[in-house]
């Protein structure tokens, strides 16, 4: 004799494989979720925070250090710390321009023909533009006839040492732009126009 299965006490003890009951086995039904943790999100926001700060805090420093850098004699390559070593800076800046000058003597022979050049000197200077000489006249460091004869050649005064002391002041000649090969290089800047000639 057969026996005729139970199909509700077999069912409710399996799980119905073609009911989606949340209570039933692992026979085809789906099976319950977990609750999520309730930790909040928060922690991943204060993490990116903390690594932005961190980062533009970097930016920040190495400004500042890349600024303050250059104070030593043997690494002058910004202008600022030129600007500070000029003689009279606040003078020069405002009426001028600071300058590295190189102090060097050329000898030529001819026979038989050479060209001997002496150990070059650097010392901090300034070039004044051609419209503020008067601040050399009226200190009566130069005199008339000089200023008639630089006038001439147009060309512009240069000095180094403080005004208060015994300033070395040149005629000098500004050069042409055009023949900078510096400033002629494969994507530099354009030669400087007239206007910017002292």
């Amino acid at each position: 004799m057969k026996r005729k299965p139970n199909s509700y006490n077999d069912r409710d003890r399996f799980g119905d494989p073609f009911r989606g009951d949340e209570d039933s086995g692992s026979f085809g039904g789906s099976s319950r979720r977990q609750p999520q943790s309730g930790k909040p999100s928060f922690l991943n926001s204060a993490t990116l925070g903390i690594l932005t700060a961190v980062f533009i805090l970097g930016i920040g420093i190495g400004i500042a250090f890349s600024s303050t850098a250059t104070i030593s004699p043997q690494n002058v390559a910004s202008r600022e710390f030129i600007d500070r070593s000029a003689p009279n800076p606040e003078l020069c800046v405002q009426f001028g321009a600071s300058a590295m000058v190189t102090d060097m003597r050329l000898f030529v022979t001819l026979n038989p023909f050479n060209v001997y050049i002496s150990q070059p000197s650097m010392r901090p200077g300034c070039v004044l533009r051609t419209n503020n000489w008067a601040i050399l006249e009226q200190r009566k460091l130069i005199n008339q006839e000089q200023v008639r004869e630089c006038k001439n050649r147009m060309n512009t005064f240069g000095f180094t040492g403080a005004l208060e002391g015994q300033p070395d002041i040149n005629c000098i000649y500004q050069n042409d732009g055009a023949k900078n090969l510096f400033l002629n290089q494969p994507g530099s800047i354009a030669p400087p126009s007239e206007g910017q000639n002292f």
